[in-house]
């Protein structure tokens, strides 16, 4: 259930930082991430001890961005379900967390995240009700679950009201226009999409074991979706950082 706060409240910050939507290949490597996992732990079998967040020095306002705040609960909740992702993989390959890099990333993105928001009202996109029963639809899907009413209560869980992710929804229906309007119309060439079918094909010759990636034909859908996203990251990286300059940021950590 982690996955419908990260889908809400950082879905621009990744996209802003652009931290690896244009590095993904081809084939799904989440997929080959969760097998390896798997193989460890049923080879290791008792895990070690997650480590904790540290929190403790974490001021009550983290950032002030164009006279809006980030405040403390709001970065917390942030942080913890990125360092909770990290910890995993990072205690996969045997190493700690740096945290308080972690938190300057974290920090930073929620500036850029706030930046694309503050963007989107100032543009006065609107978010209508279709819009937002859509995305709503998307992320009931996406959670593998049959009904907005079990999403709702699934969400309430994690202490959110359904008014509160209603909000979210609008928000990212807002910033996602932003971001449509930034990238404009993206139409991936063959060459650009028989490049990155190479790239992705020359990675798996190189797995050992792993099986043969489908033919450019059957993957092309998939090529034109990461096309599209590295565009888009690119796109938005650029608007973040323009608001950068021209914006009063300040940020306490």
């Amino acid at each position: 259930m982690k996955k419908i706060l990260m889908a809400l409240t950082l879905g621009t910050l990744i996209l802003a930082l652009a931290a690896c939507g244009g590095e993904e290949s081809a084939e799904d490597k989440n997929d080959d991430a969760k097998k390896e996992e798997t193989a460890s732990k049923g080879q290791e079998g008792e895990q070690p001890e997650m480590p904790e967040p540290e929190l403790d020095d974490v001021p009550d306002v983290v950032a002030e961005v164009n006279g809006e705040e980030v405040k403390k609960d709001e970065f917390e909740k942030t942080y913890t379900a990125q360092f909770q992702q990290l910890a995993i993989q990072q205690q996969m390959a045997g190493e700690e967390v740096d945290q308080g890099e972690l938190k300057k990333q974290i920090a930073d993105g929620m500036v850029g995240q706030k930046l694309l928001v503050q963007e989107a009202e100032e543009r006065d996109y609107k978010a209508s009700d279709e819009e937002v029963d859509d995305m709503l639809d998307g992320l009931v899907k996406q959670n593998g679950m049959e009904s907005k009413e079990d999403f709702y209560a699934a969400v309430e869980e994690q202490g959110m009201s359904k008014e509160e992710i209603t909000s979210q929804i609008k928000t990212q229906v807002k910033v996602d226009k932003l971001i449509a309007e930034e990238t404009g119309e993206v139409k991936p060439t063959e060459k650009e999409l028989q490049s990155l079918y190479d790239d992705a094909k020359e990675q798996r010759e190189q797995m050992e074991g792993a099986e043969e990636l489908p033919s450019f034909e059957e993957l092309k859908p998939e090529l034109e979706s990461q096309i599209k996203s590295q565009k888009e990251s690119e796109a938005v990286q650029k608007l973040a950082e323009k608001l950068r300059e021209d914006g009063d940021i300040t940020i306490h950590l």
